[in-house]
């Protein structure tokens, strides 16, 4: 598989927001989203094994991992042996995913944030697979303005979502105006900046 880029950090987003993990971020996406923030994912990196991967997560601190990319299920095969390495190690995995590729072979090995494409991105999630979100799994919709916050809404009145829901405002929007709309509405989410961009790490 080719991988972008592996690194530690602070998981800047998610259900797992502020803890340390150790981040391995898979090259290729199927999607063109309009305020994508990395770009450089979509195209080359290096190619590694999964044993050559393994040999340096063994090296790194801590047992929390993220698989992300790009889109990562677009590695599906490589990433679920893995995921079966990680879980005989006792490693705590999440994925996040854009919602276009099925993750059901995944969760019985690691957590599943699914990124439901708004209308700012220009691109769309199969929304059938929120579905298959359980307890242990979260969904984020990624917003830029009123219109994306109608669809979020729209979405989750139609599907009920197991997982927890996070609203995370694109880089440069309106964070009040988001924030004091969730409050209006009453939506059954959690608003989130990305702590990352805050703290200026990746």
């Amino acid at each position: 598989m080719i991988v972008s880029e592996i690194f530690r950090s602070l998981q800047g987003e998610g259900k797992n927001q502020g803890r340390p993990c150790t981040f391995i971020r898979l090259a290729g996406c199927n999607l063109r989203c309009a305020w994508c923030d990395t770009p450089y994912a979509r195209k080359g990196g290096k190619e590694m094994s999964v044993a050559q991967i393994l040999d340096l997560i063994w090296l790194q601190n801590g047992k929390h991992i993220c698989i992300t990319g790009g889109e990562p299920l677009l590695w599906a095969e490589e990433v679920l042996e893995l995921l079966r390495k990680f879980d005989i190690h006792g490693y705590n995995v999440e994925i996040e995913t854009n919602g276009t590729l099925d993750f059901r072979e995944m969760q019985a090995y690691a957590s599943i944030c699914m990124d439901v494409k708004c209308p700012s991105s220009g691109e769309k999630s199969n929304l059938a697979l929120l579905r298959h979100i359980t307890p242990r799994d979260s969904v984020k919709f990624v917003v830029a303005d009123e219109n994306d916050l109608l669809y979020a809404r729209a979405v989750m009145a139609h599907y009920e979502i197991q997982g927890e829901v996070f609203i995370s405002p694109v880089e440069g929007a309106d964070y009040r105006a988001i924030a004091e709309y969730i409050v209006e509405e009453d939506l059954p989410v959690r608003f989130q900046v990305q702590l990352h961009k805050i703290l200026g790490v990746k």
